[in-house]
């Protein structure tokens, strides 16, 4: 009987891809494992960060997360929910979701009867569910899988 992976598996395993990948771009980068919860985030971080400002775009996180994930769940056969954060780009998004969030609620404060946010993944959705309770307000998802969004009412 094989046992399951644990968490610092699925860390070696992404962190390798992803040192991968850098040698093949021809980037620098140091990559930290650190595991929260049971939720695996794999940091890459450079002392030259304008070297992984192409990688560090959201579009480019996401899609790199994805493929990190699907290696991660090839090799283990486990889904895997870890995080990749380039350069930083996950407390750039946090604070370009936290303007949004600060924008909802001027509309609200202005006489809109509902705010509905643009889709965005899981992850960002559950910041945005975060941020906007730490403001006070409550907020709902709605919609399916690619047009899952949140809604914002009072």
């Amino acid at each position: 009987m094989t046992e399951a992976p644990t968490t610092v598996d699925e860390g070696d395993i992404a962190a390798d891809y992803i040192e991968e990948l850098l040698d093949i771009c021809d980037l620098g980068g140091d990559i930290d494992i650190d595991v929260t919860d049971g939720r695996t985030t794999i940091s890459v971080e450079s002392e030259s960060p304008a070297e992984l400002a192409v990688l560090a775009t959201p579009d480019a996180v996401a899609a790199l997360q994805e493929l990190t994930r699907l290696v991660v769940q090839a090799r283990t056969g486990e889904y895997s929910r870890l995080v990749l954060d380039i350069g930083g780009s996950r407390e750039a998004r946090r604070r370009e979701l936290s303007l949004l969030v600060d924008d909802a609620i001027s509309r609200l404060d202005a006489g809109e009867a509902r705010v509905d946010f643009d889709p965005m993944t899981s992850y960002e959705r559950k910041i945005v569910h975060d941020l906007i309770a730490e403001r006070g307000l409550t907020s709902e998802s709605e919609g399916e899988s690619r047009d899952r969004h949140i809604v914002l009412t009072r």
